[in-house]
């Protein structure tokens, strides 16, 4: 019987780190510090633009279709900017949180002019406390984790449309995890087919069509990736995590600073109590928040 306890979590973000750099997935993901027993995490402006526009957008879903565009979306993203403002959203002056804070209210506007579907009957997948989950595969007790940003009801097909906001200048990369895992998401997790998908490039106002993966297809890679965690773990557990979750540029070391990558150097910085690196407090899920000092 498996074990939601035992289980190997993933989520596009974990599996994301690991492939990126298996040592920065054990930083960012697994270790835990010794002074707090808290996992750390390092908050970036860029982070902080795309959890306050998230929010605002996404909290649209809890109101009727024809009530959404009624709020004060200004005045709401104002209210959330309060929860990431100064160091703890990871900026370092005045001048580049107004930078970035501009930007996301550019982006409210954008929505407020022209809301396209976000005015359209939508649907919510069942959650708890926890993100949307579902066993990607009960044989080898793997949970696949994440939120959908927006689920559109398309009535003509009685289908769903699933829409990915993005408030980076940069297009999502060719393979990306993302869509996929939102599709095997709203698949396991209620019983219309999705037949359509899109980012919204908020910035840019530019919304763009791709084409989703058949269900096979998305569960074998996602599997795939999510294997690769799992070996890693079990190896990990059996001969310890510096044979398994190394940096593909080398070890970092501390004495000389050489080595490690663009991804994991920084949290090498906080665990090795680099002056770089600068605490901000503690963040969701008991996470201990850190920023890079400029």
């Amino acid at each position: 019987m498996p074990d939601k306890y035992s289980a190997v979590w993933v989520s596009h973000s974990s599996m994301g780190d690991f492939l990126k750099c298996p040592r920065l997935y054990y930083l960012h993901n697994m270790y835990k510090s010794t002074k707090t027993g808290h996992k750390v995490s390092i908050v970036s402006p860029h982070m902080s633009l795309g959890i306050a526009v998230h929010e605002v957008l996404e909290g649209l879903a809890e109101y009727p279709a024809n009530e959404r565009m009624s709020r004060d979306l200004q005045a709401k993203f104002e209210e959330v900017w309060g929860k990431v403002t100064g160091k703890k959203g990871g900026f370092t002056s005045v001048s580049e949180e107004e930078e970035f804070k501009a930007r996301g209210k550019a982006m409210i506007d954008t929505v407020i002019k022209d809301p396209r579907f976000l005015t359209n009957k939508c649907i919510k997948l069942k959650r708890d406390t926890m993100p949307c989950n579902f066993y990607l595969s009960e044989d080898h007790n793997i949970i696949l984790n994440g939120l959908v940003d927006w689920i559109e009801y398309l009535p003509e097909t009685d289908s769903l449309h699933i829409i990915d906001f993005k408030t980076g200048k940069h297009e999502e990369k060719e393979g990306s995890l993302q869509l996929p895992i939102y599709l095997l998401l709203c698949n396991a997790l209620q019983k219309r087919k999705v037949t359509k998908a899109s980012y919204w490039y908020l910035e840019s106002d530019t919304m763009v069509e791709t084409i989703l993966p058949d269900l096979a297809t998305a569960e074998a890679n996602v599997l795939e990736s999510a294997m690769k965690v799992k070996e890693a773990r079990r190896i990990a557990k059996k001969d310890g995590v510096e044979k398994v979750f190394v940096c593909p540029s080398g070890a970092y070391d501390a004495t000389t600073g050489e080595g490690g990558c663009m991804n994991c150097r920084p949290y090498e910085w906080i665990i090795n109590g680099d002056e770089r690196m600068e605490s901000v407090g503690v963040g969701g899920f008991s996470q201990d928040m850190y920023i890079v000092r400029k």
